[in-house]
Protein backbone atom coordinates (compact mmCIF):
# COMPACT_ATOMS: atom_id res chain seq x y z
CA UNK A 1 0.00 0.00 0.00
CA UNK A 2 1.54 3.60 -0.93
CA UNK A 3 2.28 5.98 1.74
CA UNK A 4 0.61 9.25 2.11
CA UNK A 5 3.64 11.05 0.12
CA UNK A 6 3.62 8.76 -2.92
CA UNK A 7 -0.70 9.38 -3.15
CA UNK A 8 0.17 13.17 -3.39
CA UNK A 9 2.95 13.03 -5.49
CA UNK A 10 0.23 10.46 -8.13
CA UNK A 11 -2.03 13.71 -7.93
CA UNK A 12 0.82 16.66 -7.62
CA UNK A 13 0.79 17.25 -11.45
CA UNK A 14 -2.77 17.30 -12.13
CA UNK A 15 -3.27 19.62 -8.68
CA UNK A 16 -0.41 22.41 -10.53
CA UNK A 17 -2.44 22.02 -13.56
CA UNK A 18 -5.93 22.89 -12.01
CA UNK A 19 -4.56 26.19 -10.13
CA UNK A 20 -2.76 27.14 -12.66
CA UNK A 21 -5.71 27.36 -14.66
CA UNK A 22 -7.59 28.67 -11.84
CA UNK A 23 -4.88 31.49 -11.14
CA UNK A 24 -2.82 32.29 -14.51
CA UNK A 25 0.50 31.97 -12.08
CA UNK A 26 2.97 28.60 -12.30
CA UNK A 27 4.66 30.24 -9.05
CA UNK A 28 1.59 30.66 -7.19
CA UNK A 29 -0.20 27.23 -8.28
CA UNK A 30 3.10 25.56 -6.77
CA UNK A 31 2.92 27.09 -3.49
CA UNK A 32 -0.69 26.76 -3.09
CA UNK A 33 -0.63 22.85 -4.00
CA UNK A 34 2.11 23.27 -1.52
CA UNK A 35 0.06 23.91 0.98
CA UNK A 36 -2.46 21.43 -0.30
CA UNK A 37 0.07 18.80 0.14
CA UNK A 38 0.49 20.36 4.52
CA UNK A 39 -3.31 19.71 4.97
CA UNK A 40 -3.44 16.17 3.08
CA UNK A 41 -0.16 15.08 5.62
CA UNK A 42 -2.50 15.75 8.31
CA UNK A 43 -6.13 14.68 6.81
CA UNK A 44 -7.47 11.45 8.57
CA UNK A 45 -9.68 9.05 6.58
CA UNK A 46 -9.59 10.23 3.65
CA UNK A 47 -11.50 7.73 0.83
CA UNK A 48 -11.33 9.20 -2.18
CA UNK A 49 -7.70 11.28 -2.47
CA UNK A 50 -8.91 12.61 -6.56
CA UNK A 51 -11.84 14.05 -5.52
CA UNK A 52 -10.70 15.11 -1.44
CA UNK A 53 -7.34 16.91 -3.02
CA UNK A 54 -9.31 18.42 -6.31
CA UNK A 55 -11.50 20.36 -3.71
CA UNK A 56 -8.66 21.42 -1.05
CA UNK A 57 -7.30 23.07 -4.23
CA UNK A 58 -10.54 24.51 -5.85
CA UNK A 59 -10.92 26.19 -2.61
CA UNK A 60 -7.99 27.53 -1.98
CA UNK A 61 -7.77 29.00 -5.73
CA UNK A 62 -10.81 30.83 -4.67
CA UNK A 63 -9.60 31.76 -1.76
CA UNK A 64 -6.89 33.00 -4.18
CA UNK A 65 -8.63 34.54 -6.69
CA UNK A 66 -10.32 36.83 -4.49
CA UNK A 67 -7.37 38.82 -3.32
CA UNK A 68 -5.48 38.34 -6.73
CA UNK A 69 -8.49 40.51 -8.16
CA UNK A 70 -8.17 43.27 -5.75
CA UNK A 71 -4.19 42.85 -6.03
CA UNK A 72 -5.20 42.88 -10.43
CA UNK A 73 -6.93 46.60 -10.08
CA UNK A 74 -4.05 48.37 -8.90
CA UNK A 75 -1.57 46.73 -11.45
CA UNK A 76 0.91 48.82 -13.46
CA UNK A 77 -0.49 48.32 -17.16
CA UNK A 78 -1.85 45.19 -18.64
CA UNK A 79 -2.08 42.17 -16.10
CA UNK A 80 -0.87 38.42 -18.36
CA UNK A 81 -0.43 34.88 -17.12
CA UNK A 82 2.24 33.62 -16.09
CA UNK A 83 3.41 31.66 -19.80
CA UNK A 84 4.78 28.44 -19.11
CA UNK A 85 6.00 24.94 -20.45
CA UNK A 86 3.36 22.82 -20.73
CA UNK A 87 5.24 19.30 -21.69
CA UNK A 88 5.09 17.91 -18.02
CA UNK A 89 0.75 18.64 -17.90
CA UNK A 90 -1.35 15.85 -18.25
CA UNK A 91 -1.80 14.20 -21.70
CA UNK A 92 -5.15 15.04 -21.75
CA UNK A 93 -5.45 18.69 -20.37
CA UNK A 94 -2.81 20.33 -22.52
CA UNK A 95 -5.75 21.83 -25.13
CA UNK A 96 -6.74 23.68 -22.17
CA UNK A 97 -3.78 25.85 -21.22
CA UNK A 98 -4.13 27.63 -24.18
CA UNK A 99 -2.69 31.95 -23.33
CA UNK A 100 -5.45 33.21 -25.21
CA UNK A 101 -8.40 31.32 -22.78
CA UNK A 102 -6.30 32.28 -20.19
CA UNK A 103 -6.48 36.16 -20.47
CA UNK A 104 -10.09 35.63 -21.45
CA UNK A 105 -10.82 34.08 -18.34
CA UNK A 106 -9.90 37.38 -16.29
CA UNK A 107 -13.69 38.28 -17.03
CA UNK A 108 -15.22 35.70 -15.02
CA UNK A 109 -15.69 36.06 -10.95
CA UNK A 110 -13.94 33.86 -8.74
CA UNK A 111 -16.53 31.24 -8.95
CA UNK A 112 -17.70 31.38 -12.56
CA UNK A 113 -13.72 30.50 -13.18
CA UNK A 114 -13.36 27.88 -11.20
CA UNK A 115 -16.65 26.14 -12.02
CA UNK A 116 -15.71 26.94 -15.99
CA UNK A 117 -12.01 24.85 -15.40
CA UNK A 118 -13.68 22.08 -13.31
CA UNK A 119 -16.12 21.36 -15.98
CA UNK A 120 -14.78 22.47 -19.50
CA UNK A 121 -10.84 21.21 -18.51
CA UNK A 122 -10.87 18.45 -15.89
CA UNK A 123 -14.79 16.91 -16.84
CA UNK A 124 -15.80 17.00 -13.40
CA UNK A 125 -19.80 16.42 -13.15
CA UNK A 126 -22.12 19.24 -12.07
CA UNK A 127 -22.65 17.25 -9.13
CA UNK A 128 -19.15 16.43 -8.51
CA UNK A 129 -18.16 20.47 -8.48
CA UNK A 130 -21.39 21.32 -6.30
CA UNK A 131 -19.83 18.96 -3.85
CA UNK A 132 -16.26 20.62 -4.15
CA UNK A 133 -17.35 24.35 -3.59
CA UNK A 134 -20.42 24.09 -1.02
CA UNK A 135 -22.82 25.03 -4.19
CA UNK A 136 -26.01 23.13 -5.65
CA UNK A 137 -26.08 21.67 -8.73
CA UNK A 138 -28.29 24.44 -10.30
CA UNK A 139 -25.42 27.30 -8.74
CA UNK A 140 -22.94 25.21 -10.81
CA UNK A 141 -25.24 24.78 -13.89
CA UNK A 142 -25.96 28.76 -13.71
CA UNK A 143 -21.92 30.05 -13.08
CA UNK A 144 -20.98 27.40 -16.30
CA UNK A 145 -23.88 29.07 -18.57
CA UNK A 146 -22.48 32.66 -17.28
CA UNK A 147 -18.76 31.74 -17.56
CA UNK A 148 -19.59 30.52 -21.58
CA UNK A 149 -21.96 33.59 -22.16
CA UNK A 150 -19.30 35.76 -20.27
CA UNK A 151 -16.58 34.08 -22.16
CA UNK A 152 -18.09 34.69 -25.92
CA UNK A 153 -17.39 32.17 -28.97
CA UNK A 154 -14.14 31.07 -28.28
CA UNK A 155 -13.79 29.84 -31.70
CA UNK A 156 -10.41 30.47 -33.38
CA UNK A 157 -8.22 29.69 -36.54
CA UNK A 158 -5.54 27.19 -34.94
CA UNK A 159 -2.76 26.51 -37.01
CA UNK A 160 -0.92 23.51 -36.99
CA UNK A 161 2.12 23.46 -34.73
CA UNK A 162 4.53 22.88 -37.79
CA UNK A 163 1.94 26.10 -39.77
CA UNK A 164 2.37 28.26 -36.28
CA UNK A 165 6.22 27.92 -36.42
CA UNK A 166 6.49 28.32 -39.86
CA UNK A 167 4.40 31.62 -39.63
CA UNK A 168 6.15 32.98 -36.62
CA UNK A 169 9.57 32.23 -38.14
CA UNK A 170 8.03 34.39 -40.96
CA UNK A 171 7.12 37.30 -38.63
CA UNK A 172 10.91 37.24 -36.98
CA UNK A 173 12.63 36.92 -40.09
CA UNK A 174 10.30 40.38 -42.12
CA UNK A 175 10.26 41.96 -38.26
CA UNK A 176 14.31 41.90 -38.67
CA UNK A 177 14.53 42.76 -41.70
CA UNK A 178 12.49 45.64 -41.89
CA UNK A 179 10.24 44.35 -44.39
CA UNK A 180 7.37 46.50 -43.64
CA UNK A 181 5.30 44.77 -46.68
CA UNK A 182 5.99 41.55 -45.18
CA UNK A 183 5.42 42.27 -41.66
CA UNK A 184 1.61 43.85 -42.75
CA UNK A 185 0.42 40.84 -44.91
CA UNK A 186 1.03 38.72 -41.84
CA UNK A 187 -1.43 41.07 -39.64
CA UNK A 188 -5.17 41.09 -39.09
CA UNK A 189 -6.31 44.21 -39.46
CA UNK A 190 -7.79 44.43 -35.87
CA UNK A 191 -4.48 42.83 -34.44
CA UNK A 192 -3.83 44.04 -30.80
CA UNK A 193 -0.65 43.91 -28.82
CA UNK A 194 -0.44 43.92 -25.14
CA UNK A 195 2.48 44.12 -22.68
CA UNK A 196 3.15 43.42 -19.32
CA UNK A 197 6.05 45.37 -17.60
CA UNK A 198 4.14 45.05 -13.86
CA UNK A 199 5.66 48.33 -13.23
CA UNK A 200 9.05 46.59 -13.02
CA UNK A 201 9.89 46.87 -16.89
CA UNK A 202 9.07 49.88 -18.99
CA UNK A 203 6.33 48.25 -21.10
CA UNK A 204 3.28 49.96 -22.91
CA UNK A 205 0.57 50.90 -20.58
CA UNK A 206 -2.68 49.87 -22.50
CA UNK A 207 -3.47 47.84 -25.46
CA UNK A 208 -2.35 48.63 -28.65
CA UNK A 209 -4.56 48.07 -31.56
CA UNK A 210 -4.80 48.43 -35.39
CA UNK A 211 -2.50 47.01 -37.80
CA UNK A 212 -0.54 50.69 -38.30
CA UNK A 213 -0.34 51.36 -34.68
CA UNK A 214 1.22 47.41 -33.95
CA UNK A 215 3.64 47.69 -36.79
CA UNK A 216 5.41 50.82 -35.52
CA UNK A 217 5.35 48.95 -31.98
CA UNK A 218 6.90 45.83 -33.33
CA UNK A 219 9.31 47.54 -35.10
CA UNK A 220 10.19 49.95 -31.94
CA UNK A 221 10.82 46.60 -29.77
CA UNK A 222 13.07 45.13 -31.72
CA UNK A 223 15.03 48.01 -32.20
CA UNK A 224 15.53 47.29 -28.51
CA UNK A 225 16.35 43.90 -28.99
CA UNK A 226 19.26 43.70 -31.66
CA UNK A 227 21.59 42.42 -29.18
CA UNK A 228 19.65 39.54 -28.09
CA UNK A 229 19.55 36.08 -29.23
CA UNK A 230 15.92 35.29 -30.33
CA UNK A 231 14.30 31.63 -29.34
CA UNK A 232 11.19 30.05 -30.82
CA UNK A 233 9.61 28.22 -28.65
CA UNK A 234 6.74 26.29 -27.42
CA UNK A 235 4.94 27.66 -24.29
CA UNK A 236 1.08 27.25 -23.14
CA UNK A 237 0.72 24.73 -26.07
CA UNK A 238 1.27 27.02 -28.83
CA UNK A 239 4.30 28.57 -30.76
CA UNK A 240 5.82 31.49 -28.65
CA UNK A 241 8.93 33.68 -29.12
CA UNK A 242 11.67 34.09 -26.35
CA UNK A 243 14.22 36.67 -25.77
CA UNK A 244 17.63 36.67 -23.95
CA UNK A 245 19.95 38.45 -23.30
CA UNK A 246 23.80 36.96 -21.94
CA UNK A 247 22.13 33.28 -21.29
CA UNK A 248 18.98 35.62 -19.71
CA UNK A 249 15.32 35.48 -20.58
CA UNK A 250 14.02 38.97 -19.99
CA UNK A 251 10.89 39.05 -22.33
CA UNK A 252 8.49 36.49 -24.07
CA UNK A 253 6.12 37.01 -26.48
CA UNK A 254 3.13 34.81 -27.46
CA UNK A 255 1.41 34.92 -31.05
CA UNK A 256 -2.26 34.02 -30.99
CA UNK A 257 -3.49 33.61 -34.98
CA UNK A 258 -6.77 34.60 -36.28
CA UNK A 259 -8.45 33.69 -40.02
CA UNK A 260 -6.57 36.79 -41.13
CA UNK A 261 -3.14 36.07 -39.70
CA UNK A 262 -1.33 37.51 -36.58
CA UNK A 263 -4.88 38.76 -34.07
CA UNK A 264 -2.33 39.19 -30.85
CA UNK A 265 0.74 39.52 -29.42
CA UNK A 266 1.22 39.50 -25.42
CA UNK A 267 4.47 40.39 -24.34
CA UNK A 268 5.33 39.66 -21.17
CA UNK A 269 8.54 41.61 -19.27
CA UNK A 270 7.68 41.08 -15.48
CA UNK A 271 10.72 39.55 -14.45
CA UNK A 272 9.22 38.04 -11.75
CA UNK A 273 6.65 36.02 -14.50
CA UNK A 274 9.83 34.90 -16.34
CA UNK A 275 11.89 33.64 -13.13
CA UNK A 276 10.55 29.86 -13.95
CA UNK A 277 10.52 29.95 -17.30
CA UNK A 278 14.00 31.62 -17.70
CA UNK A 279 15.55 28.80 -14.86
CA UNK A 280 14.11 26.25 -17.53
CA UNK A 281 15.44 27.53 -20.68
CA UNK A 282 19.02 28.34 -19.23
CA UNK A 283 18.92 24.69 -18.57
CA UNK A 284 17.63 23.54 -21.95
Amino acid sequence: MDGIDEVFERQRPRLVALAYRMLGSRQDAEDLVQDAYFRWVRAEGVEHPEAWLAKVVSNLCLNELGSARVRRESYTGPWLPEPVFTDDDPVELRDTVSYALLTLMERLTPAERAVFVLKEAFGYSHREIAEFLDLTDANTRQLHSRARRRLGDRARFTPSAEEQKRLVERFLGAALEGDMTGLTSLFAADVTAWADGGGRVRAALRPIAGRAKVLRYVLGILRQLEDAELVVTELNGEVALAALRDGELFTVTLVEFGAEGVAGLRTVLNPEKLRLLGRRLSHS
